[in-house]
């Protein structure tokens, strides 16, 4: 247990509580570092069912990652953006891997990172509070930890049009989506929690699924019906060029936001991000980790969009950044090269 990440036993759940949040639980490598070595030793501890994972704090489950630490990191050279990416992605395997069932209770921001470590898991509890996003193209990034998997695995284009916009999804936009499986008002999560931690579980989740069944609610209506058409229409394919003209031609008003909230991302950054998702769409997981730490590795590069986006958003905060003009083809491909052998991904077993 650290300061940033606090794991126990209770009953039979093994508990993880992301504790940073004056910074929206966003992970760090000590989080990184203390989820693995929890999620390692229950993965064998047969007095252990399940595991929840949470935050602390009422506005954020986890917002991201360190996005400060990896651009200092990545002028620098010195290794710690590449090293907090792998160690990342583990843990995003080990997740997607999990033996046993794995409840995420994503009651507020969750993004980035904090979608990351609650997506690949069996069970995603919605709150009142929820808003997910994969907000990424919006620093001079792409959708990393495994959004190159789940993405386009929604139905439609769903997918597409989140990781290319970074559009934000409500709690009843979640559960239609998929994204979540349950919706328990924030409320009662404390409550669903104590039932959990009070219960006594078997082995094929069975009891625990009741209990999640039991706690929740119904969470509305979603908005996402109303677009899907528009959204499928517009964003498929493997152009961003040809995703602008069809939201041109649309012409309504909804079509219009869409191409001017992809005016303020970076072109590079949606290129890219088109390209991973695309490709993601024919990858096991595994693949899909290997491919983002190639990908993310790039964005380090000398005059990266990266660097640009962290400073307007993160650091200086005009939210006026100067994007590079978009990468010719051959500049994507570049992005998915491997790596040095020393640098490709590696996993925990």
């Amino acid at each position: 247990m650290t300061d940033s990440v606090i794991t126990r036993k209770v009953g039979q759940i093994g508990r993880i509580t992301l504790n940073r949040p004056k910074a929206l639980n966003a992970l760090n490598q000590e989080m990184v570092d203390g989820m693995i070595e929890a999620l390692s030793a229950w993965k064998n501890d047969d007095s252990v069912k399940a595991v929840i994972v949470d935050g602390e704090g009422e506005k954020g489950f986890c917002a991201g990652g360190d996005i400060r630490m990896l651009a200092e990191s990545g002028k620098a050279g010195d290794g710690q953006a590449w090293k907090f990416w792998r160690d990342e992605y583990q843990l995003n395997t080990l997740i997607h891997e999990y033996p046993k069932p794995y409840v995420a209770l994503i009651d507020g921001i969750t993004m980035g990172g904090g979608v990351g470590v609650s997506v690949h898991g069996e069970f995603r509890v919605a709150g009142d509070r929820t808003l997910f996003a994969m907000p990424e193209t919006g620093i001079g990034f792409h959708p990393d930890v495994g959004g190159a998997y789940f993405l386009p695995r929604l139905a439609g284009e769903l997918g597409a049009w989140m990781g290319l916009t970074g559009a934000r999804l409500k709690t009843a936009d979640c559960i239609a989506a998929g994204l979540a499986t349950h919706y328990v008002p924030s409320e009662k999560q404390a409550d669903l929690i104590a039932a959990l931690e009070g219960a006594e579980l078997d082995d094929d989740g069975e009891k625990l699924e009741a209990i999640l069944d039991e706690y929740s609610g119904d969470a509305g209506a979603s908005d996402l019906a109303l677009h899907r058409g528009l959204i499928d229409a517009a964003f498929e394919g493997d152009s961003v060029d040809t995703i602008f003209a069809r939201l041109d031609a649309a012409g309504d008003a909804w079509s219009q936001k869409q191409a001017s909230i992809l005016n303020t991302k970076s072109p590079t950054s949606l290129a890219v991000a088109l390209a991973a998702l695309r490709k993601g769409a024919e990858l096991d997981f595994r693949d899909v980790m290997a491919q983002d730490l190639r990908v993310s590795s790039r964005f380090l590069k000398e005059g990266s969009d990266f660097f640009e986006g962290v400073r307007a958003v993160i650091i200086d905060k005009d939210n006026a950044p100067n994007w590079a003009e978009e990468a010719g083809h051959d500049e994507v491909d570049a992005y998915f090269a491997p790596l040095s052998p020393a640098e490709e991904m590696s996993y925990l077993d």
